[in-house]
């Protein structure tokens, strides 16, 4: 009972302790379960690229349609009204052409990727009032949102991706599609200034590091708890220690 008087177990240190343990041990859990939502959200992405083209309202009414290749027919893509978005691509400076797609089998607006044309280029396609369709294949790719640091837009002339503010420069009257469809082959094959292309489907995937840092932490803190343990085992009392 003296002993026990004189090493008081250390309650506060114990329950701090245990407290930022469960915090750590609940962070690498988390982090594990991003690990296995990122895996399958990277295997869906290949598997939905692998796939042959496939028409549009197709692909739409399967669901997750994300990085699905498909063929679309746009009336008057060629030869459409485009906003240019500040690019760059294998190292050089560029627009991007966005023009809007109104599909004649759907009742959606989608915004057309046309592809990369770079500064050196200062001629652009014709923008004519015509209806005939063009073909073209496409990889659908969710419409983010433009991040708060980005710098607004120009009249036609935008800096940052944002579906919404493009439509209204467009001239549309209803909302668009929550897509961009990104050409992979031209609307305009007989001018070869354009480049169609689809960005890659990148995704950051750190998960793993997080999850063995944050169980690591919860290691070095039982290490780092335990040793404090046997010091204060070890110290003398106050009333042991010599005058």
């Amino acid at each position: 009972m003296a002993d026990t008087m004189k090493n008081p177990f250390p309650w506060v240190l114990t329950v701090a302790s245990a407290l930022v343990f469960a915090v750590l041990i609940a962070l690498g859990v988390w982090q594990v379960q991003r690990l296995q939502w990122k895996q399958g959200l990277i295997a869906a992405a290949a598997s939905a690229a692998a796939r042959p083209a496939a028409p549009l309202d197709e692909a739409m009414a399967g669901g997750a349609p994300e990085f699905r290749r498909v063929v679309i027919d746009c009336p008057g893509l060629a030869t459409a009204p485009y906003v240019e978005l500040r690019s760059i691509q294998d190292g050089s400076a560029g627009v991007r052409l966005i023009s809007a797609c109104a599909p004649d089998a759907s009742d959606d607006v989608y915004l057309v990727d046309r592809g990369f044309v770079a500064d050196e280029i200062s001629a652009r396609p014709p923008v004519l009032a015509r209806t005939d369709a063009t073909r073209i294949e496409a990889v659908i790719r969710a419409a983010a949102a433009p991040g708060p640091m980005a710098v607004a837009p120009e009249g036609r002339h935008f800096y940052a991706r944002d579906n919404a503010a493009m439509a209204r420069a467009l001239g549309l009257d209803r909302p668009v599609a929550p897509w961009t469809l990104y050409a992979v082959s031209s609307s305009n094959p007989e001018w070869l200034a354009l480049k169609p292309s689809a960005p890659p489907a990148s995704f950051s995937n750190n998960h793993l590091a997080y999850a063995i840092t944050w169980f690591g932490l919860a290691l070095a803190l039982i290490a780092f708890y335990v040793a404090l343990l046997r010091r204060k085992a070890k110290s003398p009392s106050r009333e042991e220690r010599p005058s």
